[in-house]
């Protein structure tokens, strides 16, 4: 059982007693692993506190969901736990997720390794993908997923994921676009971003789309390795062809030249100063 008084003490600590850093850019919070203790096997990530007890809960509630819809899918994922933890005051929500061993990581991976490294790492992860949709299609409840070149891992040839926030399931469109700024680690995205509210509600749209998550994952392949992106598009074109037939014909417009990021999306990241560092 997890030990929250612990728990609330990492998070009071200043960042050298907390641990290591993994990542300080994200959209939502900059993941750490204690040096020592009993969450030394496991990455901390901790987003902002709320007042709003109802919604808190709610949260709590659809982040339990998801994890578990995730893996009725099918989806690879470490050890994940989801904790309401007071705070001096306040209570934040933590994900407290079993530590994947950093060489594993898909993006850095992705970076250094040869095409046909980098191609078996794609037809992992693709994997990943086409079985998420395929498992969940028909569902009436409305599901995402965020399968980013950043948000996996490779172990012993499989990919992995490990980004469950914000949960994905049983939010409307107009409630996620929310949370995104409810939960931006950014003082300045909640500031400004109900200006351009539009534009952060279709941050989403991207993992409520089958077709669109597969085009997102040889976009990213793509921008990191140009000199392989035709090697990375007739890839994706195989795959949709071949496993991910139900929407094949909606992906493959996408995958014809390297696909670009969203103009709502770069102008987010700008914003945020963001520049697509993990996300452990």
């Amino acid at each position: 059982m997890t030990d929250l008084d612990a728990l609330a003490g990492l998070i009071r600590a200043d960042s050298a007693a907390r641990g290591r850093t993994i990542s300080r850019l994200g959209y939502f919070c900059a993941p750490f692993r204690p040096v020592s203790g009993p969450f030394s096997d496991r990455v901390i990530k901790v987003y902002r506190g709320l007042d709003d007890r109802a919604e808190l809960d709610r949260l709590a509630e659809a982040h339990d969901a998801y994890v578990a819809a995730l893996k009725g899918a099918g989806v690879p994922m470490p050890d994940t736990e989801f904790h309401l933890v007071p705070v001096d005051g306040v209570t934040v929500p933590v994900v407290v997720q079993e530590a994947l061993p950093e060489d594993a990581l898909m993006r850095p991976r992705m970076q250094a390794g040869t095409r046909e490294e980098t191609l078996a790492m794609m037809s992992a992860s693709g994997e990943v993908i086409a079985r998420f949709w395929l498992n969940t299609r028909g569902s009436e409840t409305r599901i995402g997923f965020h399968p980013s070149i950043r948000n996996f891992a490779i172990v012993e040839g499989e990919a992995v994921f490990f980004d469950t926030f914000p949960p994905l399931i049983g939010y409307s469109r107009e409630e996620m676009g929310r949370l995104l700024l409810v939960f931006s680690d950014s003082r300045l995205m909640r500031t400004l971003g109900p200006l351009m509210k539009r534009r952060v509600t279709g941050i989403q749209d991207e993992w409520y789309s089958a077709p669109e998550t597969l085009v997102g994952l040889v976009g990213s392949a793509c921008r990191l390795r140009p000199e392989h992106a035709e090697a990375y598009l007739a890839w994706g074109r195989d795959f949709a062809r071949d496993r991910m037939s139900p929407w094949a014909e909606e992906a493959l417009p996408g995958l014809q030249e390297p696909p670009r990021l969203p103009g709502y999306w770069t102008g987010v990241r700008r914003l945020l100063g963001l520049q697509g560092e993990p996300n452990v």
